[in-house]
């Protein structure tokens, strides 16, 4: 199996060189580039990268306008590093289509974890791939979605949210037990970005988004029998 392909994009060529070690180590191959403008024009060179690990503050094009830029064409996933650790940088980060964030300073360990995490999910195409429930129909293989026979666009993240919702549907789920579902670890911060994603889903999938209940004091239920 050829080696999945990892862009690092940081000012700080230390940071660079301590995450590009790590990910080495899991035998993953890896470029850099050392602000947003360098990033985008070797992103478009390559073509074939499989995941970006973006730093925020950055000289030239900052990682949110790098982001940006990227989503207009591609679905690649996106993990954002940043410094901060307001609320409300993880809120603009889900609303560009970061798919995890990441405040400095972190476990280089952990990162990888979720690296792996991601690109097993997104790479993977186990047998039983397609699910089809209340005119939604999942590919998990082909990473597509089609609500009424039409395809529409999500980021990773709210593609595995989906997915997990309409493996157990029916099931009354917690903000946790979500959160450990689809991010694949223990989180620690906000469960209201659970919240921030399941609003985006609704959203996508317009009319049949009821079908993605709320359930007060506990989380969310997916049930085609109470829409």
């Amino acid at each position: 199996m050829d080696r999945a392909r990892i862009m690092v994009v940081d000012d700080e060529s230390r940071m660079r060189k301590l995450v590009k070690d790590f990910l080495v180590k899991q035998e993953y191959s890896v470029l850099e580039a050392e602000d947003g403008e360098a990033a985008l024009e070797l992103f478009y060179a390559e073509k074939d990268i499989d995941l970006l690990i973006l730093d925020v503050m950055m000289p030239k094009m900052d990682g949110w306008e790098l982001c940006k830029e990227i989503r207009k064409t591609s679905r690649v996933p996106i993990i954002m590093l940043t410094a901060r650790g307001d609320e409300r940088d993880e809120l603009l980060g889900f609303q560009l289509g970061v798919d995890e964030y990441i405040s400095k300073p972190f476990s280089p360990k952990i990162l990888v974890a979720r690296v792996d995490a991601i690109l097993r999910r997104t790479s993977g195409g186990a047998a039983d791939s397609r699910m089809e429930a209340g005119g939604v129909v999942v590919d998990k293989a082909a990473h597509t979605v089609l609500v009424d026979g039409k395809p529409i666009e999500l980021s990773y993240k709210e593609f595995e949210l989906l997915t997990f919702f309409m493996e157990n549907e029916g099931i009354a789920l917690s903000r946790e037990k979500i959160l450990n579902g689809v991010w694949n670890y223990d989180y620690f911060g906000d469960a209201r970005t659970i919240d921030t994603h399941v609003k985006k889903l609704r959203s996508k999938l317009g009319e049949r988004g009821d079908l993605i209940h709320t359930i007060w004091g506990l989380g969310y239920k997916f049930d085609t029998k109470e829409a």
